[in-house]
């Protein structure tokens, strides 16, 4: 029985972002040397509760709650964490089993069993919520909890990307006495069983960490304590840092302070850049009467100059994206490149007349103001001059914050409308399978049976991703032709922190979630 008088702790969610080593030293002032290392971000979370998110507050839930398996530093597979070791145990990748360690407990010293690991993903498709991962457990049949310590997942396809959805925060595991079956905890008293447990939550202001001594898991915590504080903007932020009221800043840096903080360098600051797998795109909604049509949505894709949005808006902090899977993944290909080549006018003109459309098309781009990056709205400006100049369109912009905008786009509210992604996990099928089929990651509804129905079944039946490059190519394609998304840019990751932290080079798992765990200060050697 679900005991809302029990939760004594709360949780948050920072933001994601892609570290690789490569420094710089920049201006300003290093923290105190005692107390929480605090970090700062542009990302706050949307909800507490691991089976109302599939977006950016799994960044909290890695370090608040546990999964059964995870990233350790280096580790590019999951690797046991809750678990003491999982496998397939059989041949078609159809039956999944983990035994978990002895021992586990939440935060409040409660037992954490098989019965929970159980209850924690049953719960969460029986809350589906619209914003929620239901969607990743597609190929989950039932759960089984054979004992104390054994879960056993039957799938009802094969799966071989079923250990990658077990790994993500999606699937943290929580206290069945205090967590609704049928309903979301609206509430900040939230907890787990992982590294650190939340002692205070400020709703968009801060997240207050500390260790918490029940945890079994991989973490070899280099602190006690973590702050996250959450800003507006980028200057903002970038001002704490430089004032040393925080030590590292991650996830919304704007391109002009990352051009600002190279360009002035001193030994107070460090500046870590490395290339991201976050992209963001355009979708388009099948019951707006203009966005439906097909040459419309061809017509936007043969207009739209990413060089230009990536130089003038971004000052070459992101890259073009010419495919939804980004570079540097198995499977990433240049289809949109390929199809539309440079942007043209007269072939978009042709795209429109031979489907008989001669007037200006209107169309409304939505876009969220407090969500991907203080460049957003700058973004969006660029993408109305473009597609106003040509004299095909006419764009009228509108603009929410990510709470209320999150519920436009689930009521179906945007003709168009912009969103980022950030891995769920490392794989090309990570950015195709969560936007297609009735239910899917955009809460627009994206039928597409050959990818659904033929392609994903076949890769994910291939343990050997190098071997499913033909299908995703295929995948992307399809893409391409029904022109339902259009990708814009994928990013580079930026991080300043204060001199005296370390740590940086090791807090990254390969779904970009940042481990808390392995920040600390050089002071504490």
């Amino acid at each position: 029985m679900f005991n809302r008088n029990r939760g004594l702790r709360r949780a948050a969610a920072v933001a994601s972002i892609s570290l690789v080593a490569g420094c710089g030293v920049l201006s300003g002032s290093s923290a105190d040397n005692s107390g929480p290392i605090v970090v700062g971000t542009t990302s706050a979370p949307s909800t507490l509760d691991p089976a109302g998110s599939w977006d950016g507050s799994w960044e909290l839930f890695r370090n608040v709650y546990q999964t059964l398996l995870a990233y350790p530093d280096g580790a590019t597979t999951p690797q046991p964490d809750a678990a003491q070791n999982c496998a397939f145990t059989d041949s078609g990748s159809r039956t999944y089993r983990c035994e978990l360690r002895s021992g586990l407990k939440f935060a409040d010293g409660r037992k954490l069993d098989a019965q929970a690991v159980k209850y924690s993903i049953d719960r969460i498709r029986s809350i589906n919520a619209p914003s929620g991962p239901a969607g990743l457990l597609g190929s989950l049949d039932r759960v089984q909890a054979t004992g104390d310590r054994e879960v056993v997942f039957h799938l009802n396809k094969p799966d071989a990307t079923f250990p990658f959805v077990l790994a993500t925060p999606a699937m943290s595991i929580v206290d069945p006495d205090d967590y609704p079956a049928h309903s979301l905890r609206k509430d900040a008293s939230v907890y787990g069983s992982g590294p650190y447990t939340l002692r205070s939550y400020e709703d968009g202001k801060r997240a207050e960490l500390v260790r918490n001594d029940n945890y079994q898991g991989f973490a070899d915590r280099q602190n006690d304590a973590v702050t996250i504080r959450y800003f507006q903007d980028s200057a903002t932020m970038v001002k704490a840092l430089r004032s040393g009221d925080i030590d590292v800043t991650y996830r919304g840096l704007a391109a002009s302070d990352i051009v600002t903080l190279e360009a002035r360098r001193s030994t107070d600051l460090q500046l870590i850049d490395g290339t991201g797998t976050d992209i963001s795109y355009l979708v388009f909604n099948p019951k707006d009467p203009w966005a439906k049509l097909p040459a419309v949505r061809k017509a936007v894709a043969q207009l739209v100059d990413r060089a230009a949005i990536a130089h003038s808006v971004y000052r070459d902090t992101v890259d073009p994206l010419y495919s939804m899977v980004p570079a540097g993944l198995t499977g990433h290909t240049t289809a949109f490149f390929d199809v539309y080549g440079d942007p043209s006018t007269a072939k978009a003109r042709r795209i429109l007349a031979d489907a008989g459309i001669t007037r200006r098309v209107p169309l409304t781009f939505w876009y969220t103001t407090d969500r991907y990056g203080s460049e957003t709205g700058r973004m969006f400006q660029e993408l109305k001059q473009q597609l106003d100049d040509s004299g095909l369109f006419t764009i009228t912009l509108r603009s929410r914050p990510w709470k209320t905008y999150v519920v436009g786009y689930q009521k179906g509210e945007y003709p168009v409308f912009g969103r980022g992604w950030f891995p769920d996990f490392p794989d090309a099928d990570n950015f195709i399978a969560p936007f297609v089929g009735e239910q899917n990651a955009l809460g627009t509804p994206y039928p597409s049976p050959v990818i659904t129905g033929r392609l994903l079944p076949r890769s994910r039946s291939e343990s050997d991703r190098a071997e499913v490059v033909k299908d995703f190519e295929e995948a992307q394609q399809i893409l391409v032709n029904d022109t339902r998304l259009i990708p814009l840019w994928q990013g580079r990751q930026y991080v300043a922190a204060s001199d005296d932290i370390s740590g940086g080079e090791k807090a990254l798992d390969p779904s970009t979630i940042m481990m808390m765990w392995e920040l600390h200060r050089k002071t504490s050697w």
